[in-house]
């Protein structure tokens, strides 16, 4: 179950209690998505986005549980980039930065969509703070199952919700995660990919010989559109390459804290690589700046993301 994977595997009482505070709001988006019918709100986001109805609500939700836990100090959403102070008793020790739900675009077809959560510590806070810093994240999967990856002291866990194994005496309301993988480990090799932004191929020489690598090496091409379902399949197919560089024509769109930040994490808990796809150094390097900074982004098997350096031209120091 959640507690006890977490009693063993999570060292610290507040960190364990942030997370069953950010599972809980997971399953309560899980009921509203079955329940919610998806209309536009006749409103954009910061980003220029328009906020579909299960947005707002997913939204709503997530600060809600800040509010409400007592370990969360701060929070900032991508619907609302700023950061807010929900600290009524002076108690909380966590920085929480999410995306209630990735994949407006997709959505209204019904397919799978996501929350991605990242935490930082009190002693670091956000702006300043590196992805290094986290002290978790979750990426929640909205699909025929609800299913949450999160950042455990020896790896990465993933979690269903309202599932009973077979042979089991455990309630569902009473129990409603269950552990279903545990030190996830993405091989270093992979045969699938997901391309991203792939107009910068036009101006990016490197990029689109790499996707013609992919295509005449015969590689399995896996890609929604979804940041959350097209990164969370590394973790279940145990391999994978996301790629989003970017161009001054197409420039990059994903947030670092909200997005980048909290499954660079993951991916390399789970063994994996990541590129900011710039200097060629990890994502968790790039020190956070202003809540929405944006970056180009690059993750999965290691010797895959350093085949996307390679053709990219990019070198770490």
């Amino acid at each position: 179950t959640l507690d006890e994977t977490l009693e063993t595997k999570c060292s610290d009482p507040k960190v364990r209690q942030v997370i069953q505070d950010l599972m809980k709001v997971c399953a309560d988006i899980t009921d509203a998505l079955r329940t919610a019918l998806v209309t536009v709100e006749g409103s954009t986001n910061d980003f220029g986005d328009s906020q579909l109805s299960v947005d707002v609500i997913s939204d709503q939700m997530l600060w809600e549980a800040c509010i409400q836990s007592s370990v969360i100090r701060e929070g900032a959403s991508e619907e609302e980039p700023e950061i807010r102070n929900v600290d009524m008793n002076g108690e909380g020790e966590f920085t929480v930065c999410w995306d209630p739900l990735d994949g407006s675009s997709i959505i209204d077809n019904n397919w799978a969509v996501g929350t991605m959560i990242g935490v930082w510590p009190k002693s670091t806070g956000l702006i300043g703070a590196t992805g290094r810093d986290q002290v978790t994240s979750v990426i929640a999967l909205y699909g025929p199952r609800t299913t949450v990856l999160v950042a455990l002291d020896d790896g990465v866990y993933e979690f269903t919700y309202g599932a009973i194994p077979e042979g089991s005496n455990l309630n569902p309301k009473e129990t409603p995660w269950i552990c279903t993988r545990h030190e996830i480990q993405i091989l270093p090799d992979s045969k699938i990919f997901s391309p991203a932004n792939l107009r910068s191929a036009q101006d990016l020489e490197g990029y689109q010989n790499l996707v013609e690598y992919y295509m005449r090496n015969r590689y399995t091409l896996r890609y929604t559109g979804g940041l959350v379902p097209d990164v969370y399949q590394q973790f279940t197919k145990k391999q994978g390459i996301f790629c989003n560089p970017t161009s001054q024509a197409s420039p990059a769109k994903l947030r670092l804290a909200f997005e980048a930040a909290p499954f660079g994490l993951l991916v390399e808990k789970a063994g994996g690589l990541t590129s900011d796809g710039v200097t060629g150094g990890s994502i968790l390097d790039v020190k956070i700046t202003s809540v929405d900074q944006r970056t180009a982004f690059c993750c999965g098997s290691r010797n895959e993301v350093i085949r996307f350096k390679e053709y990219l031209g990019l070198t770490s120091d």
